[in-house]
């Protein structure tokens, strides 16, 4: 059946790319490209409180595929570093959220303009609709997987 080794395959590129993303290098290379002074383990935290945000800590945590409290830890140190607030959650109160602050912003902002030139630089062989394309069929696949574990 040929959905199965393309399923295979797709497995296996997520599997690779998953493997590219977690290693250290590519954090610390992003990090210094974009000239900022960040522990490396904090910025995918900063960077979903920016296009997410307000999270409360379980939420963030779930995003971030990391253990509750080590989010608390992290973002404890987001906030010591003034880079992110604590505010009551908009939809429970009783949750205090975390919200990225205009310092937060700043180096969120530059985090993503060297990431946009990294992935520029991966992308400058590919034909413009092949680079469309990845990103509709990226996003609807990581929406579907994003609602089949909310229902786990």
């Amino acid at each position: 059946m040929a959905i199965g080794k393309d399923i295979r395959e797709l497995r296996e590129a997520l599997l690779d790319l998953t493997g590219v993303l977690n290693r250290p290098q590519p954090d610390a290379a992003l990090i210094e490209a974009a000239g900022v002074d960040l522990d490396r383990a904090l910025f995918p935290l900063l960077a979903r409180i920016e296009r997410r945000g307000p999270l409360g800590i379980v939420e963030l945590a779930e995003l971030a595929g990391r253990d509750y409290s080590t989010v608390s830890r992290q973002i404890a140190k987001l906030e010591g570093l003034g880079l992110v607030a604590r505010c009551p959650s908009p939809e429970d109160g009783r949750v205090r959220a975390a919200t990225i602050t205009d310092q937060g912003r700043v180096m969120t902002g530059a985090l993503d303009a060297a990431r946009q030139k990294i992935i520029e630089g991966l992308l400058a062989d590919w034909e413009k609709d092949d680079v469309r394309d990845l990103a509709r069929l990226l996003r609807k696949f990581a929406d579907e997987a994003l609602g089949w574990v909310k229902t786990l």
